[in-house]
């Protein structure tokens, strides 16, 4: 690898399945892996080390260690655990020692359930399948993901303040841990608007990451290689692009991210500014909203969770609440982009779909699908 190429490294989520794909090869099939290979949503094969593969009575444990590349993430160099055992039918997911438990509303797992993520989940579940077909074992599995070292490490994370208590989170929507060292990943999202702006007709497309690439693509039929993956640097990016000889630029985001940049946070990492709920709060109550939702607002964990909260108890304030929030952040795009380019805009929420589209993205769209 050359000097100036950042790392990779892989998720929780991705040691999580391997160290199950490893325990239930053992409790099947009686083969004790070294190395296990992994197949990841991203389409990379990992091929993952086992620090430890062994029979514990009538069940089997698998250990992998989390390596986080060259990213900054607390939880590199952990061990994360998979315990396998046969039971009567199904396929049972639990998370043990060092793995948190949700104690609120909002997050992807209900209260009381482990905090292990639907794509780290359903890559388990996958794994598990596999070896049952290759066993030819038609009964149940019991996994439990357990990481010794999680409820310490938990202490460093945003966990106890989402609601997640007892340990980490395992997680992940590629499997794969993409490099954030800040100069150098800023370096690389210059490049690659030069590549596309470049190969283009004047027109660029920024997300901040898989979300939005996902619903590029499902929404609008658009090529993901076609966006530039801005990550948290909004506010950077958009002063780079305007350098470069664009007419229109098209913005999408998850209402968790967008938001931020409602209230004029140019920088969305949750280490620099939240204010999540309090951009929602303040709109919320311009647009008629009393003390009390107000307040239910801010004891929301997610800005996804506080706009269905509002959208159940008024659907006109709810209305009146996305117009303010639109105004704002499309004032805040546009005067940090500059008055010389198009900006267009698209805000979505997973459970209620589109939130904001400018009213000149289908202009957008028409233009790109005709280049």
């Amino acid at each position: 690898m050359k000097k100036h190429e950042l790392k990779w490294g892989y998720t929780t989520g991705s040691c999580a399945a391997a160290a199950t794909k490893c325990a239930v090869t053992l409790l099947l099939l009686g083969k004790k892996l070294y190395s296990v290979s992994l197949q990841t949503p991203k389409g990379i094969v990992l091929q993952l080390n086992t620090q430890c593969c062994h029979w514990q009575g009538q069940k089997t444990v698998c250990g992998i260690q989390k390596y986080s590349g060259d990213d900054p993430d607390v939880t590199n160099g952990i061990m994360i655990y998979a315990i396998a055992e046969k039971i009567e039918k199904g396929i049972i997911i639990d998370g043990g020692e060092g793995i948190g438990r949700v104690t609120k509303k909002g997050l992807q797992q209900s209260i009381g359930e482990p905090a292990i993520n639907a794509v780290p989940r359903n890559m388990i579940l996958q794994c598990v399948k596999e070896i049952c077909i290759l066993a030819h074992y038609h009964k149940g599995i019991a996994i439990t993901i357990f990481a010794p070292e999680g409820a310490e490490i938990a202490k460093k994370t945003y966990n106890e303040k989402l609601g997640i208590v007892g340990g980490i989170s395992i997680l992940g929507t590629s499997g794969i841990v993409e490099p954030m060292s800040e100069k150098a990943l800023l370096e690389s999202i210059k490049v690659e608007c030069n590549v596309k702006v470049a190969n283009s007709n004047g027109n660029i497309i920024l997300t901040f990451g898989n979300y939005g690439n996902d619903f590029l693509k499902k929404h609008y039929d658009i090529d993901i290689e076609q966006a530039v993956k801005m990550s948290n640097f909004i506010g950077d990016t958009i002063d780079y692009i305007k350098t470069l000889p664009i007419q229109s630029v098209l913005i999408v985001g998850h209402i968790g991210k967008m938001i931020k940049i409602a209230g004029g946070i140019m920088q969305t990492h949750s280490k620099y500014a939240d204010c999540r709920m309090e951009i929602i709060g303040v709109h919320a109550a311009v647009a008629g909203a009393d003390s009390k939702t107000v307040k239910s607002i801010m004891e929301c964990i997610t800005a996804e969770q506080a706009l269905l909260l509002l959208k159940n108890h008024n659907q006109q304030i709810f209305q009146n609440t996305i117009q303010s929030i639109k105004e704002k952040l499309i004032y805040h795009i546009r005067h940090r982009m500059g008055e010389y380019v198009n900006c267009c805009v698209v805000v979505f929420s997973e459970k209620l779909g589109v939130l904001i589209q400018s009213e000149n993205v289908e202009w957008f769209l028409e233009q790109y699908h005709n280049k």
